[in-house]
């Protein structure tokens, strides 16, 4: 029997066999738009704001995009990354969380910090 998918996020930085870029820069199905990143980076949109916003985009990217997103949860693990700080809001969280939802293991945050769960 296979493992479900481990899921660990990290910044940019991380240089892993098992990184994913979900940057928009990166082009992935997986990221956000650049009119959310700079939105929430001005504070025009509010986190819960971007939260839907990016879980909308997710929804779509899911149907679209189905042949990806097999692919990713076919792994064994993955790192997903972009430039947020460790332990800060960021849609890393939100896509483990997402893949959490579709079976995987979110097993959690490779920073020198302790741990950051999933939000809720």
């Amino acid at each position: 029997m296979k493992l479900p998918l481990q899921v660990y996020t990290a910044q940019f930085s991380y240089k892993g066999a098992n990184r994913l870029d979900v940057t928009v820069k990166g082009k992935s199905p997986f990221a956000p738009t650049w009119k959310m990143v700079m939105d929430y980076k001005n504070k025009i949109i509010t986190a819960e704001e971007y939260t839907k916003m990016y879980n909308d985009l997710m929804n779509k990217s899911y149907k679209n995009n189905r042949v990806e997103w097999d692919d990713l949860l076919a792994r064994e693990s993955v790192t997903l990354v972009c430039y947020c700080p460790s332990y800060k809001f960021c849609h890393r969280l939100l896509l483990a969380k997402r893949l959490v939802e579709l079976g995987a293991t979110y097993k959690g945050e490779i920073s020198k910090k302790p741990m950051m769960p999933l939000m809720s």
